[in-house]
């Protein structure tokens, strides 16, 4: 019978301790990534609901009885700066963007709001942070994605599993904050 030499199996040890170790920090990585993009995410958040009580004084010059709108937003904007958890503020955006849309349905009803400057570049401004948090968004999908297929993957999921790690979720939009607005402008 023939025998291997006795550094075939301490080397197969070896490679495998080796290969764990990769994949362990690999995963770590991939864990930093999606920390980071979310880190991208809350600063376009916030900077959206900082942009916010701007445009709704804007507005409440020429849009007086429109207090339904405001409370809205005023609540939504609260939500989103007070929310602790990712879950909790990706649910504050959400109702925060619907209640953006509703502000936006009501300007429409003003021409003279439509002109004014400030509004014009509020109304920019919004759209510009709208783009970015959208891109920001979709880069941290993007690295949830890579994360979760990294840690369902063999032989990763049991490095994954022995570090504790888990599934990310993913930052998606509810129903109601992709249906259009609908207000009521009877008091106009």
């Amino acid at each position: 019978m023939r025998r291997f030499p006795s550094w075939i199996p301490v080397s197969a040890l070896f490679l495998a301790v080796l290969t764990t170790g990769c994949g362990y920090n690999r995963i770590v990585n991939e864990e930093q990534q999606v920390e980071a993009a979310w880190g991208q995410v809350e600063s376009q958040l916030q900077r959206r609901a900082d942009l916010v009580p701007n445009l709704v004084e804007t507005v409440k010059g020429y849009a007086k009885h429109e207090k339904g709108v405001f409370d809205d937003i005023a609540a939504a904007r609260s939500a989103m700066v007070g929310a602790g958890s990712r879950a909790d503020k990706i649910n504050a955006s959400n109702q925060l963007d619907g209640a953006i849309s509703r502000l936006l349905v009501v300007s429409e009803a003003y021409p003279q709001l439509k002109a004014d400057q400030n509004f014009l570049k509020l109304q920019t401004e919004l759209a510009e942070i709208e783009d970015e948090l959208q891109m920001a968004r979709r880069y941290y999908n993007g690295t949830v994605r890579d994360f979760n297929i990294a840690i369902q993957t063999f032989p990763d999921v049991l490095i994954a599993h022995a570090a504790g790690m888990h599934e990310e979720h993913f930052f998606e939009t509810d129903a109601a904050s992709k249906a259009a607005p609908v207000v009521s402008l009877s008091g106009a």
